[in-house]
């Protein structure tokens, strides 16, 4: 957990995703396209992956990928993500994060 904790503490926006699946895919250009530059993890490159994913799990995160963090905490996964652009509350959670100056 701790490890997890100092990679996402770092940045204000936090993806932890797979290089091959699609739904990651599509919640990275989401925040690419709010010109929000994620700083994002592809487990699939990373040798600690089955600890993260672990993790991930643990928080709530399931299925485990993509997990975001913004501000340091863990918001969800794809459909909490994409409801909360539906509601019109990821634009105002990012600008408090710092990751959104517009």
């Amino acid at each position: 957990m701790e490890m997890v904790n100092k990679m996402v503490l770092e940045k204000p926006v936090v993806i932890f995703s797979e290089t091959s699946c699609c739904i990651s895919h599509t919640i990275k250009t989401l925040f690419y396209d709010f010109g929000v530059n994620p700083t994002i993890y592809e487990l699939d490159e990373i040798p600690m992956r089955r600890e993260i994913e672990q993790v991930l799990s643990r928080l709530g995160c399931n299925p485990a990928l993509p997990a975001v963090f913004i501000g340091g905490e863990f918001v969800g996964g794809a459909n909490e993500i994409m409801s909360l652009h539906l509601k019109t509350n990821l634009k105002p959670m990012l600008k408090r994060a710092g990751a959104l100056w517009v």
